[in-house]
């Protein structure tokens, strides 16, 4: 017999399949995005994994050049030589004004007032003269660009070079700021670039800037580069 009661459970026990399927429709929906999104994940991990990287010791290369090393004597030379000149000019000046402290109760003012122009000026010329030599883009720094940065560009473009024929995705360099709390030594490609430049690294104890490969003078075996880590070249060059 049909009955209200009958009725109502039949519409409720619908009602809760067709419930029953959405949320599960629903669910099965969620859970294809979560997987979709873990493998997407999953992948860039994988493709992380598989990159190469590898370091180098810019400090311990540079220090197996033998032009650098004479680049860098050159350079203490022309600067010792400057400091010299720049204290025999400080040294004449002091002259000047002891001269004049001994002298003043017997000059006149206008005397005077030459005598202590005469002191300034060449205080002047000789703070000007320290800073064309040393200052910022000064002679000095002029000197180091125009000796040491074609080695540091033959450094970096060696360093270029490995990486786009052995597929590396980075190479570090161990000793700039970067913070490397470990190395693995059969990742230092320090010797593969001295050998790529040209040189042969001369293997002893106590390397340069912590190189595995240790540290000496370089003895050159075909061709071409301190702790002046190389920079990128400028376009053109």
């Amino acid at each position: 017999m049909f009955t209200a009661s009958g009725l109502i459970g039949t519409v409720f026990s619908d009602t809760l399949s067709e419930n029953y399927i959405f949320a599960n429709f629903k669910n099965k929906s969620i859970m294809k995005k979560v997987i979709l999104v873990l493998s997407l994940v999953a992948g860039t991990a994988i493709s992380a994994l598989a990159q190469k990287y590898a370091y180098v010791n810019t400090e311990y290369i540079l220090e197996n050049i033998p032009e650098y090393k004479a680049a860098m004597q050159q350079l203490d030379q022309i600067s010792v030589n400057w400091q010299k000149e720049i204290e025999t000019k400080y040294a004449a000046i002091d002259k000047l004004y002891k001269d004049y402290q001994a002298e003043q109760i017997l000059l006149t003012e206008d005397m005077k007032r030459k005598r202590e122009a005469e002191i300034t000026n060449k205080e002047k010329d000789v703070k000007e003269f320290q800073k064309a030599k040393f200052g910022y883009e000064g002679e000095l720094f002029k000197k180091k660009q125009e000796l040491v940065k074609p080695i540091q560009d033959k450094i970096y473009n060696a360093v270029k070079k490995m990486a786009v024929d052995q597929s590396y995705a980075v190479i570090f360099d161990k000793s700039s700021d970067l913070i490397m709390l470990y190395t693995n030594p059969k990742y230092d490609k320090s010797d593969e670039i001295l050998k790529a430049m040209g040189y042969k690294a001369k293997v002893t104890e106590g390397s340069v800037g912590g190189s595995s490969s240790g540290s000496g003078s370089g003895t050159k075996t075909t061709g071409g580069s301190q702790q002046d880590a190389p920079q990128r070249p400028t376009e053109g060059k």
